[in-house]
């Protein structure tokens, strides 16, 4: 009795998960009363946050996301992720957590990350996620997958990357702050996919169907900076 009442209301608190984190996808492209896309991303209010939290090299970073969003959207599906994988990698350095955040792990907003010019690798992947959400890119189709990627010398590393599915069977095209080049996953024999995600569904070991184990801690943390994401000032109903 105790394992049904656990599984029920797991079942419940994940349904609730991704209701509230799909009105905010919704929200991001534009579909909730027709809103058009460019008036999603509050962008004057992320110039203002960055001021007074970062000063004015934020500013202008934000200023290029904003012009690097709007000089985009148009563009063909492989040149947006090409793009937007070179965007955050020409820009933003790569750095532990502890160091840029004085924590062990801490999940960056976009903001934060070109507030602080800094990022490890799931700051990188949800930069380059939001960013091709705001392009219009089809939110089913992305996945955010921890890996093993394997270190010269044969020492393995726990990593994050951003890929892109043309259809959910199809093998996807992997947008990495390690290697640049946005490459399919057959050419990235450095990285073994331990589990993926996006806001509706979790994915083991590359399995092609979502599973129902969810790792809770990062799920809680992934939700967590998507509020943040909606405070800093995208439009969206939480």
């Amino acid at each position: 009795m105790a394992e049904r009442q656990f599984a029920q209301g797991f079942a419940q608190r994940l349904a609730q998960r991704r209701l509230m984190i799909g009105v905010l996808l919704l929200a991001l492209l534009g579909i909730i009363q027709g809103a058009p896309l460019a008036g999603i991303i509050e962008f004057e209010k992320l110039r203002r946050l960055a001021a007074e939290r970062f000063g004015p090299d934020a500013v202008n970073a934000v200023q290029d996301w904003e012009a690097f969003v709007a000089s985009r959207s148009a563009d063909p599906i492989l040149s947006k992720l090409q793009t937007t994988n070179d965007f955050f990698n020409e820009r933003i350095r790569w750095s532990s957590d502890e160091r840029i955040y004085g924590i062990e792990d801490y999940w960056a907003t976009p903001l934060e990350t070109l507030g602080k010019q800094e990022a490890d690798c799931e700051d990188f992947t949800i930069a380059k996620y939001v960013t091709l959400l705001a392009l219009g890119v089809d939110p089913k189709s992305l996945r955010l997958i921890y890996v093993k990627a394997q270190r010269p010398g044969g020492a393995s590393q726990a990593h994050m990357v951003l890929a892109w599915y043309e259809t959910p069977a199809a093998a996807p095209l992997i947008l990495d702050n390690i290697n640049t080049l946005v490459l399919p996953a057959a050419r990235r024999q450095d990285l073994t996919p331990v589990f993926s995600f996006n806001a509706d569904d979790l994915w083991i070991s590359g399995a092609t169907q979502p599973s129902k184990a969810n790792p809770l801690q990062r799920l809680s943390r992934w939700q967590q900076v998507l509020e943040r994401i909606v405070e800093e000032g995208f439009r969206a109903t939480w």
